[in-house]
């Protein structure tokens, strides 16, 4: 028997508030206003069609529609998130508990080989098919070589151990197995801790906190990124100015979803004033003037700011950006804050445009798949160029 629609609202209000999420914030990740969640949470509206639910769905972590609608079981996970075909690969090298047989690898070689695979995940318009054909033979060199080596080498190959499972970490996202992106996460944290390296603790911080904000919990990344943020210092330049502007970073993206602006602001401000000192972008955390530009339009778009997150999308020079999945990546944001502005042409060409880059990134890409199954029921172009988008990346409208 079918609730009543009060209930389904009454159940999103319960599950927006256990988020920590105001109806603006709640509003402005899956493309309404404030007054639109208020009318479907006090039964105004009727509750939303599948590709709105599921939007909200991901929006507050919930796993199962049948929290919401309170009907038929359907995971979240069978729609938003699509399986790699080298994950059960990957996953069998990540939580493989004993130490490989062999000889460690020189450190210095070691190093080059972890470089070598964050340059494939960067050039690869498939990153993901790229870099699962060395993930797993990289994450037994470093874990063996961190385990068999002593003194300084040792610790040396604890960071590269770290880099390797923060492409894990990168590799497993999005796809339908969160329990992998935490052990990721994890394993990156305690191996840079390990190796008692500043640089490597500030890095495995911003990825951790990567996994905290899209598990919703953004108090508990804020504070990762605060314990990591003193253990760097700016003044000292070079890597550990990086570090240290991609922490500052990481604490504005967590500010901006929580919808405190000022907060956030201040923080992008830091992180922007280091990118601009550095000049560049850092080899493979990508941190640079580019990126924080590019966040930037996250941020506006987090903060429920449509105006000013498109302003900053067309301006932001995606171009700068060296590497294909990241530039896909905020592709998807731009098309975000376009879509929340109700700008559904250039929220499905600027989709276009990210599948372009990498296919990897927009397939697995839970705001992608979303938008792409909602845009394919409208009618004209927006509607035929979403069927053609869904069907690349393999959703179905």
């Amino acid at each position: 028997m079918t609730e009543p629609t009060s209930t389904f609202g009454r159940r999103l209000r319960a599950h927006r508030e256990r988020a920590g999420l105001t109806r603006p914030v709640l509003g402005g990740l899956v493309g309404r206003s404030a007054e639109w969640v208020k009318a479907v949470e006090t039964g105004r509206l009727l509750p939303p069609r599948l590709p709105m639910m599921l939007s909200l769905a991901e929006a507050l972590d919930i796993s199962d529609l049948a929290d919401l609608t309170g009907e038929q079981s359907l995971p979240v996970a069978s729609v938003t998130r699509a399986g790699h075909p080298d994950v059960d690969r990957v996953a069998a090298a990540m939580q493989r508990t004993t130490v490989p047989a062999g000889d460690p690898t020189d450190v210095d070689a070691l190093r080059g080989l972890v470089d070598q695979a964050w340059s494939v995940w960067h050039r690869s318009s498939a990153e993901r098919t790229a870099v699962a054909a060395v993930l797993p033979g990289l994450l037994a060199e470093t874990r063996r070589s961190a385990r068999r080596l002593d003194g300084l080498d040792r610790r040396r190959a604890l960071v590269e151990m770290a880099r390797a499972y923060h492409l894990a970490q990168l590799y497993v996202a999005h796809q339908p197995y969160p329990e992998l992106v935490w052990l990721a996460a994890d394993r990156a944290m305690g191996a840079a801790q390990d190796a008692d390296d500043p640089a490597a603790i500030a890095a495995a911080a911003w990825y951790y906190a990567h996994v905290y904000r899209g598990a919703n919990q953004v108090d508990a990344g804020e504070q990762v990124l605060v314990d990591a943020v003193d253990l760097v210092d700016p003044a000292a330049g070079g890597e550990q100015l990086a570090r240290w502007g991609q922490v500052q970073l990481g604490l504005a993206l967590g500010h901006s979803k929580r919808g405190r602006a000022g907060q956030a602001w201040r923080a992008w401000d830091q992180a922007d004033r280091a990118a601009s000192t550095l000049g560049g972008t850092h080899p493979w955390l990508m941190f640079g003037a580019a990126a924080c530009a590019a966040y930037a339009v996250t941020m506006e778009t987090d903060l429920c700011r449509p105006g000013e997150a498109v302003r900053r999308a067309d301006s932001t020079d995606y171009s700068a950006l060296p590497s294909r999945t990241r530039r896909a990546g905020h592709l998807i944001e731009a098309a975000r804050a376009h879509l929340l502005a109700r700008g559904e042409v250039a929220g499905v060409h600027l989709l276009g445009r990210a599948l372009r880059e990498s296919v990897d990134t927009v397939r697995h890409h839970p705001f992608a798949r979303t938008a792409a199954v909602e845009l394919s029921t409208r009618p004209g172009t927006v509607g035929e160029d979403a069927r053609e988008l869904a069907l690349a990346i393999g959703v179905t409208g």
